[in-house]
């Protein structure tokens, strides 16, 4: 048995841990990293990073097979799957190397092994006592399934799916959220026959409804089925694939299912509740700063009520140690955090949708203009269809921004920056977008909110 002291314990070396823990050793603290898998945690291995992969492939096989209508020749032959798989491997080991080095440069402590809380200031790994002035939970998330839908076999989850060396022939995928839209488009430029089960009235339910019904008519001229509105019932598995069965007693046939339903807090086991931290169906609770009930105990990412994305997990990383470090760092809401489904087409978000921006302001108070990207010269080039649509307070900054189209997950950063720092749109309106780029369709989208439209 050994004890180690640190002025800061990170619990999880995900996004929002090892961000925690870069953060921290740049302000002078002592920081010891507790990790049971790989640094990186869900996001690197067997998330954001594999599945962008995986979609980046998808995107080649879509340009060859269209590849004459550029006056390119070329022949479409199938998916490699090895081969799909290979270079989805290869990232992710690029990327685990860096970071391993980064963390390792950084003069970060990396204890191996599952930690469990035992006391407010100390981690139990192994034989171990790993004692911190501050301890930071960053247990991360895992796919969750529906109550007695058991996972196995031909019922998989995002993990298993990412796996597998082989192009189904037919899928079933449960959700129409972000992992079940983006597993659909692969599987659909991959050759699979795909039909998307989802309970609420629109795919990606979160999105301003508007990018919704775009993104259903894109899949279905696509060729994706889906059925929206009806639960999911059960499912039988036999041989050769699984038969699914909706609440009004439709069947689904498919070779697999895959369950995309969303992800639990990893939090059970870990000692959080028998130490007293406050807890809401395995979810830590904490106030607007990331602290706990505990004092000197933190916690950040997907075990924090709220959005459950990569980047915001970074962002609370950085938040706690400037705040461990008495910095006062600024408090970034939810609803100002970016959000992308990388389908074909891509969605990206960030603010109030123009029904949420009703509720809080009044409809009478708020106005909107949606841009198509048809006028836009880069996207037709690319050959994408989509728009831009933004929420204003009348005569007040604008609340949202909403995409859908090729490649506009690149174009979000500009719609962070102009929601959160609640910008008007006639003071944007002068300012230039390069040509010719897809980010012009956001300047002629600030044009026509500003009043001034000149290609709208």
């Amino acid at each position: 048995m050994s004890e180690q002291n640190f002025d800061l314990v990170v619990l999880g070396g995900g996004s929002g841990g090892y961000a925690a823990a870069l953060r921290a050793v740049q302000l002078g603290l002592t920081v010891g990293l507790i990790e049971k898998g790989k640094l990186g945690g869900t996001c690197l291995h067997l998330g954001c990073i594999p599945t962008k992969a995986l979609l980046h492939s998808a995107e080649v096989a879509d340009f060859s097979r269209d590849a004459a209508k550029y006056g390119v020749k070329t022949q479409f032959e199938g998916i490699d799957m090895p081969a799909v798989n290979a270079f989805r491997k290869s990232i992710v080991a690029s990327k685990f190397k860096g970071l391993q080095g980064l963390i390792k440069s950084r003069g970060i402590t990396v204890i191996e092994g599952e930690g469990r809380l035992i006391s407010p200031n100390t981690v139990q790994v192994g034989a171990d006592t790993i004692v911190g002035k501050n301890i930071v939970l960053a247990t991360g998330s895992y796919s969750r399934s529906l109550p007695g839908l058991a996972i196995g076999g031909r019922v998989m989850t995002s993990e298993h799916a990412l796996e597998l060396e082989f192009v189904p022939k037919k899928v079933a995928v449960l959700g129409g959220g972000v992992i079940g839209a983006e597993f659909a488009s692969v599987w659909k430029s991959f050759g699979a026959d795909v039909t998307i089960i989802e309970a609420l009235p629109h795919l990606v339910p979160n999105e301003e409804e508007s990018i919704s019904k775009q993104l259903e008519r894109a899949f279905r001229k696509r060729g994706i089925e889906y059925s929206l509105g009806i639960r999911f019932q059960s499912v039988t598995q036999h041989e050769n694939g699984v038969v699914i069965t909706l609440e009004d007693g439709t069947v689904i046939e498919a070779e697999i299912l895959l369950v995309a339903v969303g992800r639990g807090p990893s939090t059970a086991r870990l000692g959080f509740e028998e130490v007293g931290v406050t807890m809401d169906r395995g979810f830590v609770l904490t106030d607007e700063r990331l602290a706990t009930n505990i004092p000197g105990v933190f916690a950040v990412g997907d075990i924090v009520p709220g959005l459950q994305l990569a980047h915001r997990g970074f962002q609370q990383g950085i938040f706690v140690a400037e705040e461990i470090a008495g910095l006062n760092p600024i408090v970034v809401d939810d609803l100002n955090i970016p959000k992308v489904t990388y389908s074909d087409p891509e969605i990206a978000s960030v603010g109030y949708s123009e029904a949420k921006a009703a509720e809080k302001f009044g409809a009478d108070q708020i106005s909107t203009v949606e841009y198509n990207l048809g006028g836009n010269g880069k996207s037709s080039i690319l050959g994408t269809s989509g728009s831009i649509k933004l929420v204003r307070v009348k005569d007040g900054p604008i609340l949202g921004v909403h995409m859908i189209g090729a490649r506009v997950g690149e174009l979000i950063g500009e719609g962070q920056l102009v929601v959160n720092w609640e910008a008007y749109p006639e003071d944007i309106a002068p300012f230039l977008h390069a040509h010719p780029t897809q980010n012009e369709a956001l300047g002629e989208a600030f044009l026509a909110l500003a009043g001034k439209p000149l290609h709208a």
